[in-house]
């Protein structure tokens, strides 16, 4: 019954709560129970908040029985990466020297999230101050792959991707300034949306870098996401880096793309994955088509310059954002994340004013470009490899080097994109397909992936056990 219930979408939950069929309590307990048995083997959580969780969730079956039903998300269990701030819960960006933050008020986005009626289960691993791609975190333990346990999630939201994945949570939320929402979604095989920068607030999100970073929602499904997206897209008055905008929605709600031009990436850059990833965009370009989408190829190799001066950008205000701490105890930090923040404090003023140039430009120049093509979204692969194996260091270092490749340049230009589980490589390892829309059209790459999610078979792995845990004798223990 437990694993019966931690498998419910968000939508089939909300459905049984909102009639009455189910209690948020009941739905919660299992969640927590869970996580009792499954995460000693995925160390996906930091802070577990059950007495929280239980009190939110009586809360919620008491108003609903009182016929106060909130909406969708009235007692649905979530979890939320350890950048959000979360009042009176610690919070602490998998960093040592955050280690007993205990923030006075919640986030933006939490704020939403409660008042919708979600129920808090805790906080969740993530790679050291978001600055990473493995989730391996030599403070909090490394999180691991529910797919094969011996593989990261990705990063820096990997405990987001796993804790989904594995039906530890029914929503997550992610951050990502160079694909740290997408990455572990692809590799973890569940949906995360970056959103277009300023579409969702980031106040009360502890920041690596100010003009990559992003807020967004991570499910279990295109449609899940959805509805968190519908909850967290609120203007928030108080967090300057917002963004108003009236732009429509193109696609109305219906079951095929008909009318709809979507572009795939064909240029030697975004083609440079392997080929177990590349067939899975084919089946998704094939899928597309029998939606009735007209698919045209295209190339964006313009964006391959984009990558590095990200790089630039992130690092840099990342050591401008923890240029004290660096200088006076630089020892706070990993040596992983150290080096990183050193190379950000050695770039010169000129270096990093034409990496802000080349953002700008290429902004441009991929409006411009999605303009002459007359195209309402592109897809290309959201990583190009699949998820390495923790032992084996010239897996893990390719990974570091190449896993943001593909997104790093929708961080830059504030596009949404958005990762869909496509299909699995021959090891059985989850293949994330990307899908990008225009600035403020997130709901674009929504409705797309939610076409596809009807034509593509897809299930989580069933395979973890409490055995499975006791027996890995490389758990991390809390």
């Amino acid at each position: 019954m437990q694993t019966e219930l931690t498998r419910l979408t968000i939508t089939e939950a909300a459905a049984l709560i909102e009639a009455r069929k189910l209690s948020p309590v009941e739905l919660t307990q299992a969640h927590l129970d869970r996580i009792a048995e499954i995460d000693p083997l995925l160390n996906a959580f930091i802070t577990l908040t059950p007495d929280i969780a239980l009190e939110a969730a009586r809360q919620a079956e008491a108003e609903i029985a009182r016929g106060k039903y909130r909406g969708p998300l009235h007692g649905v269990p979530m979890a939320f990466k350890d950048v959000y701030e979360t009042a009176g819960v610690r919070t602490t960006m998998g960093a040592k020297f955050l280690a007993d933050y205990i923030p006075a008020q919640d986030a933006f986005v939490i704020e939403r999230l409660k008042a919708a009626g979600v129920v808090m289960l805790g906080k969740l691993n993530q790679h050291e101050i978001a600055l990473g791609v493995t989730s391996d975190n030599p403070y909090y333990g490394t999180c691991r792959n529910p797919w094969d346990t011996s593989r990261i999630p990705g990063g820096s939201s990997g405990g987001s991707a796993a804790a989904l994945a594995a039906g530890l949570c029914m929503g997550s939320l992610g951050s990502d300034s160079r694909g740290s929402i997408r990455t572990p979604a692809s590799l973890c095989g569940v949906v995360g949306l970056k959103p277009t920068y300023g579409a969702v607030s980031t106040r009360g999100v502890l920041p690596l870098g100010w003009s990559l970073d992003h807020a967004g929602p991570m499910a279990r499904t295109a449609a899940d996401t959805d509805l968190l997206f519908d909850v967290l897209c609120a203007h928030d008055p108080h967090d300057p880096l917002m963004v108003r905008s009236g732009a429509p929605v193109l696609l109305d709600r219906r079951d095929d793309l008909r009318g709809v031009t979507i572009g795939v990436a064909r240029d030697a850059y975004f083609r440079d994955a392997s080929d177990d990833v590349l067939a899975v965009v084919e089946k998704a370009v094939g899928l597309l088509r029998q939606a009735g989408a007209d698919v045209r190829d295209v190339d964006f190799g313009f964006l391959a310059d984009v990558r590095p001066h990200s790089r630039i950008i992130m690092e840099a205000e990342g050591a401008a954002l923890y240029a004290e701490r660096l200088a006076t105890t630089p020892e706070d930090f990993s040596a992983d994340v150290r080096v990183r923040l050193f190379n950000g404090r050695g770039y010169t003023a000129v270096e990093y004013a034409n990496a802000r140039r080349v953002q700008i430009l290429a902004t441009r120049r991929l409006h411009d470009f999605m303009d002459a093509q007359e195209l309402d979204a592109f897809i290309l692969p959201s990583t190009p490899m699949t998820a390495p194996r923790l032992s084996d260091p010239a897996e893990m270092e390719a990974g570091r080097a190449s896993l943001s490749r593909f997104a790093a340049a929708f961080n830059m230009t504030g596009f949404p994109a958005l990762s869909f589980p496509g299909g699995r490589d021959r090891h059985g390892l989850p293949v994330g397909v990307q899908i990008v829309a225009r600035p403020f059209f997130d709901k674009i790459t929504l409705q797309v992936a939610q076409i596809l999610e009807k034509m593509v078979v897809w299930t989580y792995p069933e395979h973890i056990t409490k055995r499975d845990a006791d027996d890995d004798s490389d758990a991390i223990a809390k």
